[in-house]
């Protein structure tokens, strides 16, 4: 028997659910909370003449939610950033070799900024600043750096005065982003609308990678049920062109 597949991604995880128990994939949104919620429940939303629930696929896991993820993340760019700086002064003050990178597309945060797309509009817009302010950033490092062969007083003076302001700008837009962390990772997020058994829930996952035609057979089976909890099921896992995918047996949403 031949299976259609929706495979989407939880951290670097991989799992697949049946596309005939998916009536839509939509960009994940603000949630209305629901006092006393199962801890797995992020809330509920408005969908065609009624409200859904919203499963978050990664407290069904075990995983931090995306928004802790996020906040780790930024603290880290931050103190990166800090790093970068404190050396890139050291280096224009005392003449020793710059270890850090002055490519803005080549550091941790650039790399990130690089891959992040937004369909909030809010978040764009602090998205295409922060992307600005830290191109600069890093192109001029690069020129305080230059300029320290022929002038080395005037050098320290760009990285004191104009390199630390557009520094302090750069990380008050990661601030903007760890100040507004679920509007960030909702414009990452994708939500899958799951019906089961007539019940209509949605189902909040890191992204969408692809679906996928397998045959039964293709599917390597457990010796037994096994059970990630209460209520989620694997069947077995795929390996696709050596991706190893948990196939969804049952799942099923907290009362």
């Amino acid at each position: 028997m031949t299976n259609d597949l929706i495979v989407f991604s939880i951290r670097n995880n991989r799992y697949a659910l049946n596309i005939e128990n998916v009536q839509r994939i939509i960009q994940a949104k603000e949630l209305i909370d629901i006092p006393n919620a199962h801890k797995l429940i992020d809330g509920m939303m408005s969908y065609e003449h009624g409200v859904i629930k919203v499963l978050n696929f990664r407290r069904l896991t075990g995983l931090i939610s995306y928004d802790e993820e996020l906040k780790e993340l930024f603290l880290k760019l931050k103190n990166a950033h800090q790093d970068w700086i404190d050396e890139l002064k050291n280096s224009v003050e005392h003449g020793t070799v710059f270890r850090k990178t002055t490519d803005s597309h080549k550091c941790e945060l650039g790399m990130w900024l690089d891959n992040f797309n937004s369909y909030d509009d809010r978040v764009s817009a602090v998205l295409i600043d922060l992307m600005r302010n830290h191109k600069h950033l890093h192109d001029s490092g690069g020129d305080a750096l230059m300029l320290h062969k022929t002038d080395a007083a005037k050098a320290l003076f760009m990285v004191n005065k104009d390199i630390y302001d557009t520094f302090n700008i750069t990380m008050g837009y990661v601030d903007q982003f760890i100040s507004e962390l679920a509007r960030v990772a909702n414009s990452l997020q994708k939500l899958i609308i799951y019906e089961k058994n007539g019940t209509i829930f949605g189902i909040k996952v890191d992204t969408i990678e692809d679906i996928v035609h397998v045959e039964d057979s293709q599917i390597i089976h457990a010796d037994k049920e096994y059970k990630v909890s209460e209520f989620l099921e694997l069947q077995g896992v795929l390996d696709v062109e050596g991706t190893l995918i948990n196939v969804i047996k049952s799942l099923n949403i907290p009362r």
